[in-house]
């Protein structure tokens, strides 16, 4: 039977009951709407002028800007490329590791519970921090990397790391993940811990392999836990901006470059109203990853 529709009297009683809760809400909505929600409206409007962020008038361009991005803008495209680069990187890796670690260190033992904080512990640093270390164990004459390959007689893999245009920024995206794994590692083994230990046991007696049961019982049942994982890691990459300018300085070089930078750069050169236009893009573009990797992630969990 459907519920009776309420009279106005008690739905004013209602609210008059619960308006001293709603009324803690008030400031952090005031806080997102005027610092955050406002701000992403007035890049539209910005997006559409050639303001440079300092002058008093600016001249209305219409969509001359997007097409600018869309069009002609090697600049941006190269950033793009970079940060696609970076994301699979990221995303492939960290995810990977941390998926591992979680399954080796789910048992809440001594051991697994250092190694556990030991693992975490790249993860409370400043990406500031994390690329002065990895400065000095990328530096291309006497770095650490170098020199552990001179120590074992393997000097043809030594290199100029941040200095290769093609690999740069897959080293970055290493940094990256090495940083966050430990994070992601709890996640996993907060999702591996509510698995039920019969279900197991109950593969065992039939004869399931480690893989089988991995396939077919693990991995279905941390979906949840695996779509914040890619999901973070996603959003992640695309806003590494203090890592990048950590280890490369400012502005970046080309092979380094991803969309924050060059988003950054745009704004620093004075071309506000064409930095609010690549904003734009690049907030359809982290919507969009994050969908299709959504949809991707449940397709392959249904399929096992």
């Amino acid at each position: 039977m459907s519920r009776p529709p309420r009279s106005a009297s008690s739905w004013r009683a209602g609210l008059r009951r619960d308006l001293p809760y709603l009324l803690f809400v008030v400031p952090a909505v005031a806080l997102y709407g005027y610092f955050f929600a406002l701000p992403v409206l007035q890049s539209f409007q910005y997006a559409t002028t050639d303001w440079d962020g300092v002058s008093a008038t600016y001249e209305t361009v219409g969509l001359d800007n997007l097409t600018r991005v869309l069009g002609d803008d090697s600049l941006f495209t190269n950033a793009l490329t970079n940060n696609l680069w970076f994301l699979l990187t990221v995303v492939v890796v960290q995810t990977l590791m941390s998926l591992l670690l979680a399954v080796l260190l789910v048992r809440n033992t001594r051991p697994s519970t250092f190694l556990r904080a030991l693992f975490f512990v790249p993860a409370i640093l400043s990406s500031v921090s994390v690329a002065f270390v990895w400065s000095f164990m990328y530096e291309p004459g006497d770095g650490l990397l170098n020199q552990g390959w001179s120590a074992i007689g393997l000097d043809s893999m030594r290199s100029s790391y941040l200095g290769e245009p093609g690999m740069a920024i897959v080293y970055v995206g290493l940094v990256q993940a090495w940083a966050h794994i430990g994070q992601l590692m709890i996640i996993f083994i907060a999702g591996l811990q509510q698995i039920p230990a019969e279900l197991y046991e109950a593969a065992e007696l039939d004869g399931a392999g480690t893989w089988t049961r991995f396939r077919h019982i693990t991995w279905p049942l941390i979906a949840p836990a695996t779509t914040i994982v890619v999901s973070y890691t996603t959003i992640q990459s695309f806003k590494a901006f203090d890592l990048i300018l950590g280890l490369s300085g400012n502005p970046p070089s080309a092979s380094l470059d991803i969309l924050s930078t060059r988003i950054y750069t745009t704004y620093s050169d004075s071309e506000f109203g064409y930095a609010a236009a690549q904003s734009i893009i690049f907030m359809i573009i982290i919507a969009a990853v994050t969908v299709m990797q959504r949809r991707a992630l449940r397709l392959s969990q249904q399929e096992v």
